[in-house]
């Protein structure tokens, strides 16, 4: 990430924070996370000391913030016939805004 990371997400604790990394990283958004260290050391969570923020390059911020709110909302779909890429990876699409 050459630019300033922004913040688009806030997780609590450490499993929250890498189920929505690897959301990202699935769509091809490089993330990076900052929080306390205690999360890792203690597994606390509580009074946001497990609060971990997903930052990702301030170009990706609009896609990530829309790949985001499509899963929180229920929209969030895998093409049905998702083409297979190189790596053998399903392409991931986000919902038509049409719908």
């Amino acid at each position: 990430m050459d630019q300033q990371p922004q913040c688009v997400f806030v997780a609590s604790g450490e499993i929250a924070a890498q189920q929505v990394r690897s959301f990202l990283e699935g769509a091809g958004i490089q993330t990076a996370e900052r929080g306390e260290s205690l999360r890792k050391t203690h597994g606390l969570t509580i009074n946001g000391l497990g609060a971990v923020e997903i930052l990702v390059a301030e170009a990706d911020v609009g896609r990530a913030r829309s790949l985001l709110e499509s899963a929180e909302t229920g929209k969030f779909r895998l093409a049905d016939d998702a083409e297979t890429s190189s790596t053998g990876e399903a392409a991931r699409q986000p919902p038509d805004s049409n719908e």
